[in-house]
């Protein structure tokens, strides 16, 4: 209801961090993870493909992108003008990179599929449950909380806080854990508008992102029916707010003309919006996934995972292969 389900469920390849960062690392094995956990759960998805668009001036920070991405060993194309209209007739751009490991992909069949695995593995989901505090034993961690307004205690060798916009109030609420290796959160609200009637577009078309924006620009997805949406944008908040804010379709309006001049204003519409579990402030280029693990905080068998944003969806199965590692 929150993250996992609030994205542009984008199946990223791997082309835009640091090579040895994890988010590199975990995105391309998690590429590779989540089309075959798709393929054998029949979990509806699609390879469409990804076209990354610069203009005649953004051909040097296009061609960085592209450096990074072979050393990040995806494959990627780059193209020409002539390249791009083949692919997208209508979008306006003179030079491309195109990653046809790129897709889509259901996020909530995706979750329920894992759920159904996690109970067939004897795991129990708690719904309307919430951990009040959290005490280091001799081996292990004592759990204590409320249950649907019953009071429950838990015994627990290892645990894992893979809590997204929550995690911070867990670590909070554990005896001991070290408070200034808790990043602060940013809330950093995304809002989508999806486009009214047909059209005839067949990839993912993303502009050239802007590292001083935190994000990767206002873009062009479809989902498995192949509705069109525009998004997300990058809102800092001070709470956590899911409304879509109507006025902001002519920002909307101005990002995507600059790749699609035939765009109509009044063929957008506010659709939804998500929640980044975000560490860094506006103007910050990025940071890198942080997995803190007994090396870091001292309390063995806890594992804790902050700032799981983007491309966290991807490489969800790829993270939880590096913590059984």
């Amino acid at each position: 209801s929150e993250t996992s389900a609030r994205n542009s469920e984008v199946i990223h390849a791997g082309i835009y961090y640091p090579s040895h960062s994890l988010k590199t690392t975990l995105c391309t094995r998690g590429n590779q993870l989540v089309y075959q956990f798709a393929a054998t759960h029949q979990i509806p998805h699609a390879k469409l493909g990804k076209l990354i668009l610069a203009s005649r001036d953004q051909k040097v920070s296009l061609e960085r992108l592209y450096q990074q991405a072979q050393q990040n060993q995806v494959v990627i194309e780059w193209l020409n003008k002539a390249q791009i209209q083949a692919k997208a007739p209508e979008i306006e751009a003179e030079f491309a990179l195109f990653s046809p490991h790129s897709g889509i992909i259901d996020s909530h069949e995706f979750m329920q599929a894992l759920l159904g695995d996690a109970q067939a593995g004897g795991a129990t989901l708690a719904l309307n449950t919430q951990v009040q505090r959290i005490r280091p034993q001799e081996e292990g961690y004592e759990i204590i909380g409320l249950s649907a307004g019953a009071p429950f205690q838990i015994q627990t060798q290892h645990l894992i806080i893979a809590a997204g916009l929550g995690t911070h109030k867990l670590l909070d609420t554990i005896e001991g854990y070290p408070k200034h290796l808790i990043p602060e959160l940013c809330i950093a609200k995304g809002n989508y508008f999806k486009l009214r009637g047909q059209h005839a577009f067949k990839h993912l078309i993303y502009p050239l992102p802007e590292p001083t924006l935190g994000g990767l620009g206002v873009h062009l997805t479809l989902d498995m029916q192949g509705q069109a949406r525009f998004g997300p944008d990058l809102e800092y908040c001070e709470t956590e707010d899911y409304c879509v804010d109507e006025t902001r379709v002519d920002q909307f309006y101005q990002c995507i003309r600059t790749y699609w001049p035939d765009i109509r204003r009044e063929a957008l519409m506010p659709d939804y919006a998500g929640i980044r579990p975000k560490l860094t402030h506006p103007n910050q280029s990025w940071m890198d996934f942080c997995i803190q693990t007994s090396a870091t905080h001292k309390l063995p068998g806890l594992v804790a995972l902050i700032g799981i944003e983007s491309p966290g969806l991807t490489a969800a199965l790829a993270i939880a292969e590096h913590l059984c590692h």
